[in-house]
């Protein structure tokens, strides 16, 4: 748990990818590069909502329920050791989010993002194409004060994610969002744009640090992906988020695969878009 705060102390960005299962947290795990003489590889795991639903066949929408979704999290810590940054989508009530923050803290994540939304969950990346409702200031501020009064180590961070400019809301709104939420005792901020060429995540930036009270700025470049992380980074995000791209690329290859399996009544011409069989025997430590 303790380990995000030391890397936020000491990466310029830190690099989350998101697991879905205890396979794809093995992934985010042992998956790593050689650049320029140096290992790159991934710092921390995203329990995102919409890949752990998705995965599970069911509408992103919090129907998935928190056995369920704990029962994730349990896979992915018996093989992993990168700390674990959970989407909490609104947290629910406050009264329940306060057994998620303990339930959490159990099992050894060491974020928890909640957004300021309330009502039917809808993702985010939907925007005003469908029916979403944001929280009052004084609501969601009541749910972060509730939430650190829960938890029992001072290593567990509870992180609000501000979805005003989701909802047209202005980089006014969310600023004074960002402010009221750290007065409560946010360890973090994520700020949420649906805007392609990044510019609105730029100036929320720029107005962000002007702020006397900070606290790190998390960035899920979904939709402005061609920023890099060093872009990301020197305008003031410490964290960054690939928040579903593992299922997003998995699903895609598995159609294709079963497509040509019925087009030639065989699977030798998927072979090649396969593993070998003699790695995927041994891919799980432990199962020669």
């Amino acid at each position: 748990m303790r380990r995000l705060r030391e890397l936020m102390d000491t990466r310029p960005v830190v690099r989350v990818m998101e697991a879905h299962n205890g396979l794809s947290g093995l992934l985010v795990e042992t998956c790593a590069i050689e650049r320029n003489g140096r290992r790159e590889e991934f710092d921390a795991m995203w329990l995102s909502s919409l890949t752990d639903s998705t995965a599970k066949a069911h509408p992103d929408i919090e129907v998935v329920d928190r056995t369920s979704r704990a029962n994730t999290i349990t896979e992915i810590v018996e093989v992993t050791t990168k700390p674990i940054i959970y989407d909490g989508d609104t947290g629910g009530i406050t009264e329940h989010f306060t057994f998620l923050v303990r339930r959490l803290e159990r099992l050894g994540v060491s974020v928890v993002i909640i957004e300021d939304k309330i009502g039917l969950k809808k993702n985010s990346l939907f925007g005003t194409d469908v029916s979403q409702t944001q929280d009052t200031i004084e609501g969601f501020c009541h749910k972060i004060r509730e939430g650190k009064k829960a938890q029992v180590t001072d290593d567990f961070m509870i992180f609000a994610r501000i979805e005003s400019l989701i909802l047209n809301a202005g980089i006014p709104d969310a600023l004074a969002r960002a402010k009221a939420y750290i007065a409560a005792g946010a360890d973090g901020i994520m700020i949420h744009s649906r805007q392609k060429n990044g510019e609105e995540i730029k100036a929320f930036c720029a107005e962000y640090a002007k702020l006397d009270r900070k606290v790190p700025l998390v960035a899920v470049p979904t939709t402005y992906n061609h920023m890099t992380e060093e872009e990301l980074g020197a305008i003031g995000f410490k964290i960054v988020i690939y928040a579903n791209h593992l299922l997003r690329a998995a699903y895609p290859a598995m159609e294709r695969t079963a497509r040509t399996i019925l087009e030639n009544h065989r699977s030798l011409e998927v072979d090649k878009e396969c593993m070998p069989i003699d790695r995927i025997l041994t891919l799980i430590p432990g199962g020669k």
